[in-house]
């Protein structure tokens, strides 16, 4: 058996920024990047076709925004100017560590959750009060494609940990995302229904 847990709203609570497109702008200024005077449209407009239950990184989505208005800027500050804009306070969740702990009494736990941000998962675990090395695997959806409650994103989870799907357990807190592990042959545990204080006693392996 392995076990698999969201990162935010169930590990972790972060505070994304209250306008991220503006967070965006500033980060991308920082960086030299003449940012055009219509970038609140720019941002909320989609370039790209993504594919039912695809991810898009965002940083292709804002690549290829600037694009569209001849700003031709590298992924890597692209991608950096992302990483700053969406780097906000973390605070681990009480109870995380018990879960982690808990989780590890089953065999191998990682971490799936959905980021159009690469790297900002890993960031964010690297900042919390959890060791990263703790987790067997991190899987985010800019990295492997997919976003929950895609099948193909649970598969991926269980693959990185080496289980069928049928023998991996899924903690998270959101039922319309996370809750997709039931639909994928996991077992889902929501977090609306118990505390992560509480999920040692919902998982099988906790004796």
């Amino acid at each position: 058996m392995a076990v698999s847990f969201d990162l935010f709203g169930t590990l972790v609570e972060v505070a994304p920024p209250d306008h991220p497109a503006g967070a965006v702008a500033t980060a991308l200024s920082e960086r030299a990047v003449s940012v055009p005077s219509d970038w609140e449209h720019v941002y909320t407009t989609p370039h790209l076709d993504v594919p039912p239950g695809a991810e898009l990184s965002l940083v292709d989505h804002v690549k290829t925004g600037l694009e569209s208005r001849d700003r031709d800027v590298s992924r890597p500050v692209v991608r950096a100017a992302l990483l700053d804009a969406f780097d906000t306070p973390i605070r681990t969740r009480e109870g995380a560590h018990t879960a982690v702990t808990v989780a590890e009494r089953c065999g191998p736990i990682g971490i799936l959750s959905n980021c159009s941000v690469p790297g900002l998962v890993q960031r964010t675990l690297s900042q919390s009060g959890l060791d990263p090395d703790a987790f067997d695997a991190v899987v985010s959806s800019v990295e492997c494609g997919w976003r929950k409650p895609d099948v193909r994103a649970f598969r991926e989870i269980s693959d990185r940990l080496g289980v069928p799907l049928s023998e991996l357990t899924h903690i998270g807190d959101d039922p319309e995302t996370d809750g997709g592990a039931t639909d994928a042959g996991a077992t889902a545990i929501l977090l609306d229904d118990s505390t992560l204080s509480d999920v040692s006693r919902e998982m099988e392996c906790s004796e």
